[in-house]
């Protein structure tokens, strides 16, 4: 999210609460000097894959990808959520397409990170840590998004190679990454447990891009096509049958920041709304001396710090006390993405018709806040796992 503002920047008020250290304050001071130092606003937007290469190159080049991809001789299990979670906190409050950026290069790589060969980490991992590669991570399918037991792109073993054939959809950075990590099934058995995790290039001889995908907020999406792929044995990662615990692996590590993205998202629109309040004369006074608006600020406000709390309570419950976080984190991304969608609405009410002229922060926030609602999860999904495992407990 680029543009002139008059805002200095996020706030930092929860940075004082239990849930961080001196490492996380540390970390957000890097954040900041990235953010100031123009290096985001100074890349061209209008070409959205060219930007995305250079935003990681540049996140790549201040070391803030260190946080979200692991070393070639780490473990990505390793990852402080907190880290990344801050990071994309304060990424999108800035723009939109750097907490993309920042975030494929972690999910993409997840996995490489968890279970690749040495081999494939020496040659993946360095490159996407220093944002001279882009990552991705290719799950979903036409009719298997939250449904991963009904993948059917198909890997089959043919002495030492692989040979996957079928599609996937929705894919970020598809169409422009240099390494992504696929999903097929292998039939080890029925379902999710007979799925295993490949890493394949851009140059393998069968894959393909099908069709590059057009969404309201810009960002690189694709559809990946495999037709007769064959790809050497050691890409697998992991153990056959091992890949639906890989995604899910990797995505546990992940989920809390795609709420954390949310945050800053509703973070700004609060954040310009309060501005704008403040200036926007009416009525003899100001939009913010009216009762109306300081009833709406107040629910915003309330709403992001509830939602902040349930973001860094499931990344806090991750790294310090290492126990799962499924239910935690569903509740996370469920309660940051509904909070600021409606965050967000507000403050374009409030903007009136500026609110929807093309361009304008709020007009671009709204946009973008729609899709977190749906990927890694749609509510609806996270209120089903909220519930099974609230069932479990009982």
């Amino acid at each position: 999210m680029t543009g002139a503002s008059t805002l200095r920047g996020p706030t930092r008020e929860h940075l004082d609460w239990p849930f961080f250290g001196k490492g996380h304050r540390a970390y957000v001071e890097r954040l900041d000097a990235f953010a100031a130092s123009g290096a985001m606003a100074a890349i061209d937007h209008s070409d959205v894959d060219d930007a995305c290469r250079k935003i990681a190159a540049a996140l790549g080049e201040a070391g803030l990808l260190d946080a979200c991809v692991a070393a070639p001789d780490g473990d990505a299990s390793t990852i402080d959520s907190r880290k990344a979670c801050l990071a994309r906190e304060t990424l999108a409050w800035h723009d939109g397409l750097a907490d993309f950026a920042f975030a494929m290069q972690g999910l993409g790589s997840g996995a490489i990170g968890l279970a690749g060969s040495p081999g494939i980490r020496r040659t993946v991992l360095p490159k996407v840590r220093a944002g001279q590669w882009l990552a991705a991570f290719a799950l979903s399918e036409r009719d298997a998004g939250s449904d991963v037991a009904a993948m059917t792109c198909a890997a089959r073993r043919e002495g030492d190679v692989f040979v996957l054939d079928g599609e996937k959809t929705w894919i970020s950075n598809g169409g422009i990454a240099d390494v992504y990590c696929v999903f097929a099934r292998t039939g080890e058995a029925p379902g999710a447990r007979g799925l295993s995790a490949f890493v394949v290039y851009p140059d393998d001889p069968g894959f393909s891009i099908a069709e590059r995908i057009d969404v309201i907020a810009p960002h690189p999406l694709a559809t990946l096509r495999f037709e007769n792929c064959r790809l050497p044995a050691d890409r697998l990662l992991g153990a056959p049958g091992e890949g639906f615990k890989l995604a899910m692996r990797t995505l546990d590590i992940f989920r809390a920041s795609v709420a954390a993205a949310s945050l800053g998202f509703a973070r700004r629109a609060l954040d310009e709304a309060t501005a704008h309040a403040r200036q926007r004369k009416m009525f003899g006074a100001t939009l913010g001396d009216l009762q109306l608006t300081q009833a709406a600020i107040g629910d915003m406000a309330t709403g992001v710090d509830a939602a902040a709390l349930l973001t860094y309570r499931a990344a806090w419950r991750r790294d310090v006390q290492g126990l799962p976080t499924t239910k935690q984190a569903a509740m996370a991304k469920m309660a940051a993405t509904e909070t600021a969608q409606q965050v967000i609405d507000r403050a374009v009410q409030m903007f009136g018709g500026r609110g929807v002229k093309s361009g304008e922060m709020v007009e671009r926030l709204y946009r973008e806040i729609r899709a977190l609602r749906i990927y890694e999860g749609a509510t609806e999904v996270q209120k089903l796992i909220v519930a099974r495992e609230t069932f479990k407990a009982v």
